[in-house]
């Protein structure tokens, strides 16, 4: 077993009763939060049309965390690069890495983040998304390359800019492809968890170096919620059980505060498939999330996990990183 990185996902949750301003305040008070216990990094996800997420414009609010946070490094997780120009993208995050350098990280997926229509709306084309998807990422790397400057179309800022690309995917396509451009790889298990181990063995085993990242490297992204007891994390963890609950329903309300009867709200099959999509979930005091932790690092091995957390109060969700910042130095600590 060997040690682990921790960072954030943020989703920039909008709440039942609170405003979309309140939400960024939040984030930007997380991230202050984790700066100060050293989490890693900081990313927030493209998500569209979801009155739940407010983070459709990843880089604008990138930049205001970045802005308001001195270390921490912070990105995306990720952009979805099929909604987008390669050039713009690359624009944007040069401009990002020239604001805040050796802080900015670009992690890009394909898929569309929000539903078929809205992704219509964003311009995608279906019919070529897998093919063009290494296309765009090739763009990314040429943009920011030095040589770039010969160029007649030249990503200004960008080019020269030292910002890391990895490669997000919720099944195995991406590690494919991850491993095939020698690329670091995030798995969405937060969500996806059921291809999570066949994808991780088929990027180590066909990783091919390169000259930025000689080594593989595995970002596995999970749920986290913590609290003093096992109990009282239980029920937080409510909010997250009713907003895949509401997922399922194609109700893409605000986050609710949590119940004491999830039975109440869904049936018997939606409990199924809502407990089929978290098991990739750490739920309780640090005590479990210990043993927890090392029971995931044995069976996966990653060099890093990124906690995503769907709390309903902000205090509580502040606690619940310290606690599992301070179940990872307990486990990282005993090896």
């Amino acid at each position: 077993m060997k040690k682990f990185e921790i960072s954030v996902l943020d989703l920039a949750p909008v709440k039942q009763n609170k405003t979309i301003h309140d939400t960024f305040n939040d984030s930007l008070d997380l991230a202050r939060a984790v700066e100060k216990l050293d989490y890693k990094r900081f990313w927030l996800a493209e998500h569209h049309n979801m009155a739940s997420i407010a983070s459709s414009a990843t880089s604008v609010l990138i930049g205001y965390i970045a802005n308001g946070t001195q270390k921490i490094r912070v990105g995306s997780g990720g952009i979805m690069l099929p909604n987008h120009s390669s050039l713009v993208i690359a624009e944007q995050f040069g401009t990002l890495e020239s604001l805040f350098p050796n802080r900015i990280d670009l992690g890009v997926g394909r898929a569309p983040g929000t539903d078929g229509l809205t992704a219509k709306a964003l311009g995608r084309n279906p019919n070529n998304i897998n093919q063009h998807f290494p296309q765009q990422i090739q763009e990314l790397q040429r943009y920011f390359s030095v040589e770039n400057s010969e160029s007649l179309v030249r990503a200004i800022p960008g080019e020269g800019c030292d910002i890391p690309i990895y490669i997000l995917g919720s099944s195995t396509d991406s590690a494919w492809l991850a491993a095939e451009m020698g690329l670091p790889y995030a798995f969405a298990g937060h969500f996806a968890p059921d291809m999570m181990e066949t994808a991780f063995e088929i990027y180590r085993q066909n990783y091919e170096p390169s000259a930025e990242f000689p080594e593989p490297y595995i970002i596995a992204c999970v749920n986290g919620i913590a609290a003093e007891t096992d109990t009282e994390a239980q029920k937080l963890a409510t909010t997250l059980y009713q907003a895949f609950v509401n997922l399922i329903r194609n109700d893409r309300k605000p986050y609710a505060k949590p119940v004491d009867d999830m039975d109440e709200i869904w049936n018997p099959m939606e409990k199924s498939h809502v407990q089929r999509m978290l098991r990739m979930s750490f739920i309780g005091s640090e005590e479990t999330l210990v043993k927890d932790f090392k029971e995931f690092q044995n069976l996966f091995g990653v060099d890093e996990i990124m906690i995503t957390s769907h709390i309903y109060e902000h205090d509580a969700r502040v606690k619940s990183y310290e606690i599992i910042r301070n179940a990872v130095d307990r486990m990282n600590n005993s090896i």
